[in-house]
């Protein structure tokens, strides 16, 4: 990890070492024996990071913006709940180490939850939710409504454990962490999930640009985001003339702002809820949250490259459908084939009328452009910023081209966009 992204997560490693290190600190024990004392230090150490974990699930534009960006908040919020699952399967494992110093039976009867009561039964319950939670969690081959389902037996795995510790009968100040933990859940649950945090738009203008690429235009119907070109929304689309919509929340890219607050989103057939909205009608009423992200935000000087593969030419779009530009531009724009490509009217015009765009329309055909041909040359791209979108194998191969030609990683400036 580079240290300009050390930097960007850095208040996430704060959080964690300070709800870690105040739960172990409560809770250090005090004239016990070794592995006794193991057990309590490594059941609060998962604790704490599974704390951190939740934190890092909640969904809000003020929250995302002092942690570096939903993407990092994901990203330590899956790190965080693989390293508390591991830490609280050591929990148990030192306690029956513990009992083994007086025997094998001992040390069974630690383990066997049919020799235990409720403490332990919900104990037991959450590592095993923990860890079926985390298996799906991982899997790659699940659709996404199936995925969202399925990770709820994380949720009910952190209640389970949240019951554990309160039966062992807690101390005042420790009992505030199932508390916590319970807090993040409901915050997450209703303020994202189920939309209380977002805004009320409406559809107001479908345009198609290619046979599985529309443009929707979104009027709001009480205060509207305040958002800048780069930056993206969660959205919802529910039910509609003739229509009802799937209700999931997925991020789209920003294709347009207007003043009075319309905006306008690029959604592509990538899977079965954004081809299902291919046929939204005007008067879908629809739910906005955001804005997140800080792409193409900080102002730079010099010269900068785009470069846009797809769908990843709505961040671009925005900003230059928002002024003329005030620095130049090279936007290399990557499409399969002419059926693919959106905007591409649009663009010719945009570069017509600024002076300082320079617009490459490649069609790359269905495997990875020919990148080191296409990217500018080490000595064009010194100074230069690089702004990366598109699908995550044409980012990690443009990044490994750009670094190889001298580009610093604060220069290359990319999001992904894998919440799962």
């Amino acid at each position: 990890m580079t240290a300009f992204r050390l930097l960007r997560t850095q208040p996430i490693y704060l959080i964690t070492v300070v709800l870690v290190g105040t739960l172990v600190g409560w809770a250090f024990p005090q004239d016990l024996g070794f592995w006794r004392s193991m057990a309590i230090v490594t059941g609060w150490i998962g604790s704490g990071l599974l704390l951190a974990s939740l934190l890092l699930m909640i969904r809000e534009p003020w929250l995302a913006a002092r942690l570096g960006g939903l993407e990092p908040m994901y990203l330590w919020h899956h790190r965080l709940g693989i390293g508390a699952y591991l830490f609280l399967l050591l929990h148990p494992l030192a306690l029956a180490a513990d009992a083994w110093q007086e025997s094998a039976v001992q040390a069974w009867s630690a383990l066997d939850p049919w020799q235990q009561g409720w403490p332990v039964w919900l104990g037991w319950g959450s590592l095993v939710g923990m860890m079926a939670g985390l298996m799906v969690s991982l899997s790659p081959r699940l659709t996404y409504a199936t995925w969202r389902k399925l990770h709820h037996v994380l949720t009910l795995s952190v209640l389970l454990g949240g019951a554990h510790l309160v039966l062992l009968g807690l101390e005042a100040p420790l009992i505030l962490a199932p508390l916590l933990a319970v807090f993040f859940l409901l915050w997450r649950l209703l303020r994202a999930d189920y939309g209380l945090a977002a805004h009320p738009y409406v559809v107001n203008q479908v345009t198609r640009q290619t046979p599985d690429l529309i443009e929707v235009s979104l009027r709001p119907l009480a205060r509207s985001i305040t958002a800048q070109p780069g930056q993206f929304v969660v959205v919802a689309f529910f039910r509609g003339p003739g229509f009802q919509g799937c209700g999931e929340y997925h991020p789209y890219t920003l294709s347009a702002i207007t003043p009075d607050g319309h905006v306008s989103l690029g959604i592509k057939a990538l899977g079965d809820c954004t081809r299902h909205i291919q046929s939204v009608p005007p008067g879908t009423a629809v739910r906005v949250q955001g804005p997140f992200g800080e792409f193409m935000r900080a102002s730079v000087d010099g010269p900068s490259l785009w470069l846009a593969g797809g769908i990843g030419i709505t961040p671009f779009l925005a900003r230059l459908r928002s002024g003329p530009l005030t620095q130049v531009v090279r936007l290399i724009y990557l499409y399969r084939n002419q059926a693919d490509a959106a905007y591409l009217h649009e663009l010719g015009e945009l570069a017509t009328h600024q002076p300082q765009l320079s617009l490459q329309l490649v069609a790359s055909g269905d495997g990875l452009p020919d990148l080191p041909t296409l990217l500018p040359s080490t000595e064009d791209l010194s100074r230069c910023h690089c702004y990366l979108c598109g699908p995550v194998g044409l980012i990690n191969a443009a990044v490994a081209v750009l670094r190889q030609r001298g580009v610093p990683a604060p220069n290359i400036h990319f999001e992904r966009f894998d919440f799962r």
